[in-house]
């Protein structure tokens, strides 16, 4: 097996176990550093589901709910995803279902593992919807690279905390581990090998074409179906977030420096005020009490359920 964590720094071992509160039992003592004591207690390889599950549902469940909904918009700067999705028709008649299905499917992966009965059966559905459809492996290796790395970059940016070496790599070898149980060939067996692979892509695929837009505005109109404010308003602090190459690709205008400014600073506030919170005591995964296509998941449904008509 390759040494896929040879390109992070060494991983400090933590305290031993019997010395390391829960993550749940830490929390509840108001213990602000637990998890992050619990998680590098924890071999980021052998233990990545678990590390995973505490920094994605305890620790950053915001940050990682927010980056990847910018990490799915940036997929579609790549013509051939946007052209597919186009095809579908899906993002046009139901895109807030689309946006569901895919958060909770991963969401299992994450809350149950990607080997538990939910994980197994959430996967068959993944592997179902994606079989419909002539997707290369290149477009899947990347749109698999973005559930990576944008979550880290943006809790490097935005986190209450640094993330630890040992998440970074956990998220590496989960999202290997459910690429090979997708079918994806060829993923990069090293951290900064997949980050390599992502950056390259995106320097050779993101490029304007008229589906990249299309699907681009129909994923900014969701997005500002979501708030109140006005649409004009909610789609300008939208659009500051994106960065050049995400402008061009899609054709969308620039934001004045001050409003980038501005939204970037206020994402640094809440971060400062979060380092203050009392700890999560119940995970944020499948329970998000804001999910609108199945409003109470996961009461009453399977992950079967997702993604049908």
């Amino acid at each position: 097996m390759a040494d896929r964590s040879r390109d992070l720094p060494a991983a400090r071992p933590g305290p031993p176990p019997d010395a390391v509160s829960g993550s749940v039992r830490g929390s509840r003592r108001g213990d602000r550093f637990a998890n992050r004591r619990r998680i590098t207690s924890l071999d980021p390889e052998r233990d990545h589901v678990e590390i995973l599950r505490i920094s994605s549902g305890y620790e950053f469940p915001w940050d990682y709910v927010r980056a990847l909904e910018f990490a799915l918009f940036r997929t579609y700067c790549v013509p051939s995803i946007s052209a597919l999705l186009a095809k579908t028709g899906e993002f046009e008649r139901r895109p807030q279902k689309r946006y569901d299905d895919t958060a909770l499917l991963m969401a299992e992966l994450v809350e149950h593992g990607y080997d538990s009965p939910r994980g197994r059966e959430a996967l068959r559905v993944v592997n179902r919807l994606h079989g419909r459809y002539d997707i290369s492996n290149d477009d899947m290796r990347y749109v698999l690279s973005t559930f990576i790395f944008d979550p880290i970059e943006w809790i490097s940016r935005y986190g209450w905390r640094p993330l630890t070496d040992h998440e970074r790599l956990a998220a590496f070898h989960f999202y290997s581990a459910v690429g090979a149980r997708m079918g994806i060939k060829d993923i990069p067996a090293t951290y900064s090998g997949y980050r390599a692979f992502k950056r390259q892509y995106e320097a050779e695929h993101f490029t304007y074409s008229d589906t990249n837009r299309a699907i681009g505005t129909y994923t900014l109109d969701l997005f500002c179906s979501w708030y109140p404010a006005p649409r004009a308003l909610t789609a300008r602090a939208v659009l500051s977030m994106l960065d050049a190459p995400m402008l061009a690709a899609f054709g969308f205008p620039p934001q004045p420096l001050w409003l980038t400014r501005t939204a970037h600073t206020a994402l640094r506030l809440r971060a400062n005020v979060v380092r203050l919170l009392p700890p999560r005591r119940e995970p944020r995964l499948t329970n998000d009490p804001k999910n609108r296509t199945y409003p109470g998941y996961p009461s009453g449904y399977r992950p079967a359920d997702l993604g049908a008509p």
